[in-house]
């Protein structure tokens, strides 16, 4: 570490020893947990809001900022970047009693949060939402490979496949039962190109379950594959309990 960018750190031993006291002169409870296998220039700040892990902290090389990074069920929930350690200690007190990210940035403006994140607070069916209106944005805008956007609305088309989180792999559409990374991949569909028919894949780029002429033929099957119990997506990841 750069004791002249860092001296409170270098005075500390670790960015953990320092935050855990500012934290006490600043008069407020923080967990400080290991981070990256204990690296002395990174920590985490402990969250007790359910669905949060601990808050990421990491140093910056070449000038002084402590970049931050909130994952929650899969998704980073907020990332930011300061030079003044409070900033992180605040940032780290505010996160794990579960203030919602409006009001994080409201607080701490250099803390930022995408519309993925927003979308998760409202539930996974607002994420599930958003990713099918920015899927076919996608398509819309690739109009040299209309079975994309063919295979797109097809599949949009289809309930039991709108339900779940799609997401696409070198044109592969995958479809998942949970909305965070990784995923739980449930059925992928790749689409026709010139001498190649839709094919409806276990997950993106493994194992062929059949092969289609047209977009809704390749619906049909996918949806044929799909376990009879599989319902919306909900929060988290592949290791989540449905």
């Amino acid at each position: 570490m750069n004791s002249d960018l860092y001296p409170d750190l270098a005075a500390a031993g670790s960015l953990a020893a320092a935050l855990e006291q500012l934290a006490a002169a600043l008069g407020v409870d923080v967990t400080v947990v290991p981070h990256e296998g204990g690296s002395p220039v990174t920590a985490g700040i402990a969250s007790a809001a359910s669905g949060r892990k601990p808050l990421s902290v990491y140093i910056g090389a070449t000038s002084r900022s402590f970049l931050v990074s909130g994952w929650g069920e899969g998704i980073e929930l907020i990332d930011g970047a300061t030079p003044d350690l409070a900033d992180v200690v605040r940032a780290g007190v505010a996160w794990g009693q579960g203030v919602s990210l409006r009001e994080l940035r409201a607080g701490l403006p250099f803390l930022h949060s995408s519309e993925r994140a927003e979308a998760h607070e409202r539930g996974p069916a607002a994420v599930v939402e958003l990713q099918w209106r920015k899927m076919r944005e996608q398509a819309s805008e690739a109009p040299d490979f209309p079975e994309f956007g063919e295979l797109v609305e097809a599949t949009h088309a289809e309930p039991r496949l709108r339900q779940l989180y799609v997401f696409s792999s070198h044109w592969t559409l995958g479809f998942s039962s949970c909305t965070g990374f990784p995923f739980r991949v449930e059925v992928a569909i790749a689409p026709s190109s010139p001498g190649r028919p839709y094919l409806v894949l276990e997950s993106p780029h493994h194992r062929i379950l059949g092969e289609a002429n047209t977009a809704d033929e390749a619906v049909a099957l996918a949806v044929a594959h799909l376990p009879t119990d599989v319902g919306p997506a909900i929060a988290g990841t592949a290791g989540t309990d449905a």
